[in-house]
């Protein structure tokens, strides 16, 4: 049978070409359009198969290399001539079975001889083009981000240039060591510099002149996670201070400025303060309204045409004139200051929370207003820049712990009421804000 029979000279020729170009001699690569040497023009074309296949119906065996229909043509072989029983057309082949129609050799698969060279076209099209929409997203993206960066930097040093400066921290002896965390004395101010008659008469400040603090409190922010504490310090408070024996807190300020008070703040508490910021009545309104108002959660009906508000029990929203009213009135409570030290606390935290929220900071139409307005209002010692007071933001945005300074008792003091400290307890609460640690809960105060 021709399966079981040697091969003949031409198989064996066709053989040794298809070894030929399937294992390349030497270390070049083969080029597998040449004759290889011994070859009758019969040998391997590429796009035939290497091995023996069935002829026509598949019935018995027959060689490619003796089957003209099946071998193909090399390159430069001349095609066979067509007989008068086929199909009519020239230089027709077939490849595993199946006419091929044209006379050209057949190119090499893409990958059989190696990789393909880059500049080589792909089948049945051109060179491949690159896919941009990622590229485009990319740079979309990185452009973003550096504007971003430029914008923030250059909005903290345009802030920083702003920024008004005050002396308010000095050294002295027997002053505090410095403690852990972060303390600032934030001080509210009822000075009326900046306003207008017409804005007096509408946030019914008066024409009182001067300037005198009409709110203090002790902001602590932990090293840590913990949260901060807000303590407020009342005005009325009976303390000593330097040169002027016992009087009231709040004038130490009148005696001496910012720098007085902040001394003897860090004598009373034995908290050496790191911060100081100081606003007064114009700065709080524009500050509320740059963050387009605060909600506030009112306690009862309070109709007080001094502060210039009528409000009804319930959450409401407020502009900068309202609540200024609302931290400023005495028509709540039985001891009025405290009542108002609860308001200034209640706003304070939910106004430093508005103003750090995202829909406040990624808004230019509020953050760039609410940047004027602080830097126009708010006085900082020198040590104080927009970096802190942007970290005092993100510490207030979450849920501060709210407290007074403990009171011991109200007495009458040369004709004038006086608040004097618990001083057992508020020993405890400011050595536990030195030492960085939680205030005790019997300690606190609403």
């Amino acid at each position: 049978m021709a399966g079981d029979r040697p091969g003949t000279p031409d198989e064996v020729g066709a053989g040794e070409a298809t070894r030929a170009v399937r294992r390349p001699a030497g270390g070049g690569a083969p080029d597998p359009w040449a004759v290889p040497p011994g070859g009758r023009g019969d040998a391997y074309a590429a796009g035939q198969p290497a091995y023996r296949a069935p002829a026509g119906s598949g019935r018995g065996h027959g060689d490619i290399g003796a089957d003209p229909t099946v071998r193909g043509v090399l390159p430069d072989e001349a095609p066979p001539f067509a007989s008068p029983g086929d199909d009519g057309a020239r230089g027709r082949s077939r490849v595993y079975g199946k006419p091929r129609s044209g006379g050209s050799p057949v190119r090499p698969l893409p990958g059989g001889g190696g990789p393909r060279p880059p500049d080589q076209p792909v089948r049945g099209g051109g060179p491949r083009r690159p896919r941009r929409t990622g590229r485009i997203v990319l740079r979309g993206v990185a452009v973003l981000v550096v504007l971003l960066i430029v914008l923030g930097v250059g909005g903290f040093f345009w802030i920083n240039s702003r920024l008004r400066t005050i002396d308010a921290l000095t050294d002295y002896d027997g002053r505090p060591a410095a403690t852990p965390g972060e303390d600032w004395l934030l001080v509210g101010s009822d000075t009326r510099a900046g306003l207008t008659a017409a804005q007096r008469r509408k946030l019914a400040t008066g024409k009182t002149a001067g300037k005198r603090t009409d709110t203090m409190m002790l902001l602590h922010v932990p090293a840590g996670d913990g949260r901060p504490t807000l303590v407020s310090l009342p005005r009325d408070s009976y303390v000593p201070i330097d040169g002027h024996g016992s009087d009231k807190l709040n004038a130490a300020y009148s005696f001496g400025g910012p720098k007085l008070l902040a001394r003897t703040v860090e004598k009373v508490t034995g908290i050496r303060l790191d911060h100081y910021m100081e606003i007064g009545f114009g700065g709080f309104v524009g500050i509320v309204d740059a963050v387009g108002g605060v909600n506030i959660c009112v306690k009862q009906n309070i109709d007080d045409p001094k502060a210039g508000i009528n409000l009804k029990k319930g959450c409401q929203d407020m502009d900068g004139g309202t609540a200024l009213g609302y931290v400023r009135t005495r028509k709540t409570g039985n001891i009025p200051d405290f009542d108002r030290t609860q308001r200034q606390r209640q706003f304070f935290s939910a106004v430093v929370k508005k103003a750090a929220s995202p829909g406040v900071l990624a808004n230019p139409f509020r953050s760039v207003p609410l940047a004027v307005s602080a830097t126009d209002s708010v006085a900082v010692d020198p040590g104080t820049g927009a970096f802190d007071l942007l970290s005092l933001g993100l510490a207030m945005s979450g849920d501060p712990v709210t407290t007074a300074v403990p009171i011991g008792s109200l007495p009458t003091v040369n004709g004038a009421a006086v608040v004097k400290w618990d001083t057992q307890r508020a020993l405890r609460l400011f050595d536990s804000l030195a030492a960085d640690k939680p205030v005790p809960k019997d300690v606190l105060s609403k």
